[in-house]
């Protein structure tokens, strides 16, 4: 029996880890870009826990969070804090993508050893689990090492085993809730400590508001993680995280819903927002992520704006409707594009659009010239480039594996920003070149001016959120050699990190090859955002800014489609327009005709 205020410690630790890069260093940042929403959900869960004791009355539940991402993590360290807590404790490794596996497993290593309690979960091992006939390797060195794991999501209650196992000392080999998903009203909210978002470069905190997805694209992870079955929070949940985040001095958020236009409850959502904002003086601005067609629903576009909208990532992923096909990725009609660009264009809103390389039929060529074709007649104004990866959990990894595909052993590369498997029309390395220099055949100086010409054309008032986005993408990745949303502010490197497998450096000649470059960098960005200040501020203040027109900001219209070569370059090209006229026709021959008279 414990006397009377005498507490016993159980220590928590949720844990995001990061992945190394090229030289096999942890990427560590000083900023990075974006809290991730999958450690603010499990620390919002984990809180819930905390206050209905679920661990009993006289245990204290002190919950660390962090994010490798800008925080060093030294297992030794860890080790030491936890045995000064009083040695209790669960370590999770929060969200883990495939690309961070291998550093999730070099932190849990050293703490398995120790004896101290490991949790892995994310889209990794759930997606294996859900999608493999057999555990893969790495998942099975994971078992072995007496890792628990953890599959599907954790509200509900379905969190509160794994702390008890925890503290008993007899945590399950897994934990699988792949197929029993909640339901996600009055759930815990996402919650992001004020440090977490001091930490960010952007000052963004994100929580989601819906999950699942109901399309069948075949490179994708969240149809067979979340499911197809769409899931969403209540508007009163909505309003709590606005609340309790501008309590904090927390007003922007990124939505991380995988398409936001297709959560059933986007008007509810949206209609709150504008209530907070236009009646009770909220001042925040939101990202979200949309699909090509949300122009089409009445009234999304203007709603977003009034709500706060003020950047939308948009998944375009290619111009050519045979890539698209291939992918199943039928919703997507370029005959859509222009239009829905422009929709979005009509207000003070930056574009990113998520473009994928690497399909069966793409070569060098074909990628360079779609590049070309993109920046000439959308409206983009920032492109994040990938390469088609067969990632863990989705349809082209199941299938890969079924055909006994080869694909790269090193999960660290799939990332994104690696050919993972061989390419029919690229040998070895060669599609990882045609990507950078895709990405750099976008971000070229004269690019980077039209795309700041059409926003002052346009009468945006987003000139240096546009800059800061086009210095990230543009500038910042290619001198850190970071393509993906792992980027930051001023890359931080530790000699003694380095990856197993990669010699340790030298003292003297990693800190002269380090710092040195380092520094470089930091001033040329500090010297480029200092141009782009300048430039905006005397493009903005001309008078004749709104006489500049081209391509991708004209009007859309039938003739487009024999005048521009989206439409007459690009493989499926005709036939979509041949497609779209015919459906267009029978449509509009609906519409004329006339109704059946009524029988009685």
């Amino acid at each position: 029996m414990w006397e009377e205020g005498v507490r016993e410690v159980f220590s928590l630790y949720l844990i995001r880890p990061t992945r190394y890069d090229e030289e096999g260093y942890p990427v560590h940042w000083i900023r990075t870009t974006i809290p991730a929403n999958s450690l603010a959900c499990l620390y919002g869960i984990a809180e819930d826990c905390r206050d209905r004791r679920v661990l009993g009355e006289n245990v204290d539940l002190r919950i660390h969070s962090f994010d490798e991402g800008n925080t060093r993590i030294v297992p030794a360290d860890l080790i030491r804090r936890i045995r000064a807590d009083g040695g209790r404790s669960l370590v999770c490794f929060v969200g883990v993508q495939t690309n961070q596996f291998p550093r999730a497993m070099d932190l849990a290593r050293p703490l398995r050893a120790a004896g101290i309690a490991v949790c892995m979960g994310g889209f990794h091992v759930t997606g294996c689990m859900a999608m493999l006939d057999e555990m893969p390797g790495e998942m099975v060195e994971a078992r072995d090492l007496g890792i628990s794991m953890f599959l599907g999501e954790a509200e509900g209650g379905r969190f509160d085993p794994v702390l008890r196992d925890a503290y008993a000392g007899d945590l399950k080999d897994v934990y699988d809730f792949v197929k029993d998903l909640p339901q996600l009203p009055g759930q815990p909210i996402p919650r992001v400590d004020r440090t977490v978002i001091e930490n960010s470069t952007m000052g963004y905190s994100s929580f989601d508001l819906g999950r699942g997805c109901p399309f069948e694209c075949t490179f994708c992870c969240i149809i067979n993680v979340q499911g197809r079955s769409s899931r969403f929070r209540a508007p009163e949940d909505l309003e709590k995280i606005i609340r309790e985040n501008k309590a904090k001095g927390i007003t922007k958020f990124f939505i991380t819903d995988d398409n936001f236009a297709r959560n059933r409850n986007w008007e509810a959502f949206l209609d709150r927002l504008i209530h907070l904002r236009e009646k009770e003086g909220f001042d925040f601005t939101l990202i979200i992520q949309v699909d090509t067609l949300c122009h089409k629903i009445p009234n999304f576009i203007e709603k977003c704006v009034r709500a706060g909208v003020d950047q939308v990532f948009v998944g375009l992923e290619n111009i050519n409707p045979d890539n698209l096909a291939a992918s199943k990725k039928r919703q997507n009609k370029i005959t859509d594009y222009r239009e829905m660009f422009l929709a979005w264009k009509r207000h003070p809103v930056v574009i990113t659009a998520g473009y994928i390389i690497g399909f069966p039929n793409d070569t060098r060529q074909s990628i360079l010239d779609d590049i070309d074709i993109l920046k000439r007649e959308l409206a983009v104004d920032i492109l994040s480039l990938s390469i088609l990866t067969p990632l863990h959990g989705s349809m082209d990894h199941k299938n890969a594996v079924a055909r006994g595909d080869k694909l790269d052993p090193d999960l660290n590369k799939y990332d994104l920003t690696h050919a993972v498997f061989e390419h029919p029309n690229f040998g070895p390395g060669e599609l990882d070149a045609v990507y950078r220099e895709a990405w750099e055949r976008f971000y070229t100086r004269d690019h980077c001016l039209t795309v700041l010409k059409r926003a002052a054309a346009l009468g945006s008032n987003k000139k240096m959120t546009t800059a800061n986005r086009l210095l990230l993408y543009g500038e910042a990745a290619r001198l850190y050699n970071v393509y993906s949303l792992d980027g930051g502010f001023f890359r931080l490197k530790y000699r003694k990190d380095r990856r197993a497998g990669y010699k340790r450096e030298n003292f003297l000649w990693f800190h002269l090859k380090y710092w040195p470059r380092s520094f470089a960098i930091g001033a040329w960005l500090w010297f480029r955002r200092g141009q782009y200040e300048r430039l905006t501020r005397r493009m903005w203040k001309d008078a004749a800014r709104f006489d500049y027109t081209d391509a991708a900001i004209s009007h859309a219209g039938e003739d487009e489609y024999t005048e521009l070569e989206l439409f007459t370059k690009t493989r499926g090209g005709v036939e979509a327009v041949h497609k779209a006229k015919k459906i267009k026709s029978l449509t509009e021959s609906a519409k004329k005709r006339k109704p059946l008279p009524a029988t009685a």
